[in-house]
């Protein structure tokens, strides 16, 4: 199902977000508030680097299209990352 939205070889991003995600949150001087904000921009930087790495643009448009796939699949892993997060918690959660 991933596949359909996040390109198969940036599926492990979410995972490298993740770790990076537990790291930042036993740092004890960085907000739990601001890790989504970070692994966004983490996602968004490896994504463009995956992405200067298979294109070849010609065309102005091809600036634009790279920095928008970028964006996107950087936003979609950092999203499933945080996902991939919450439902670990939401499943060792003891009952209330």
């Amino acid at each position: 199902m991933f596949e359909q939205f996040i390109k198969p070889e940036l599926l492990v991003l979410i995972v490298v977000l993740y770790v990076i995600g537990l790291g930042l949150k036993s740092a004890q001087w960085f907000p739990d508030k601001d890790i989504p904000f970070v692994l966004n921009a983490i996602g968004i930087a490896l994504a463009f680097i995956w992405v200067l790495a298979n294109t070849q643009p010609v065309m102005p448009r091809d600036y634009f299209l790279m920095v928008f796939t970028a964006v996107v699949q950087g936003v979609l892993v950092a999203g499933a990352s945080v996902n991939a997060n919450q439902l670990y918690k939401q499943a060792t959660k003891d009952g209330e």
